[in-house]
């Protein structure tokens, strides 16, 4: 299982420490120190579509408007701490964020 994520994240330290609590070993990658590969980027926006442009960050208010419009994969690679997180990957399987129903479903 990994954990794609930001290492100062609430939500991503909290998914981290549940899921180890129910006994996952979990590989953590964090997206601000080392980025993400195109095809992990592409895979996410199969699965997530915009979703995965979290436009409520401070990042994203940061940016100045003109680049708002660039593609999700473009703002992702160029800015990952937009990515909406944690992404939690299982095999095949995928998760976007961690509120209730995405825990429940991987952890029961």
């Amino acid at each position: 299982m990994r954990l794609y994520g930001i290492k100062n994240c609430d939500t991503c330290r909290r998914a981290l420490r549940e899921l180890r609590a129910a006994g996952r070993e979990v590989d953590v990658v964090d997206v601000r120190a080392g980025g993400l590969p195109d095809e992990r980027i592409a895979a996410f926006l199969a699965a997530f579509g915009e979703r995965l442009v979290n436009r409520s960050s401070a990042t994203w208010r940061g940016l100045p408007e003109g680049e708002r419009s660039a593609a999700p994969a473009a703002l992702i690679a160029a800015h990952p701490g937009l990515m909406k997180r944690p992404v939690v990957e299982d095999g095949e399987r995928l998760w976007l964020g961690w509120r209730d129903e995405v825990r429940d479903e991987i952890i029961g």
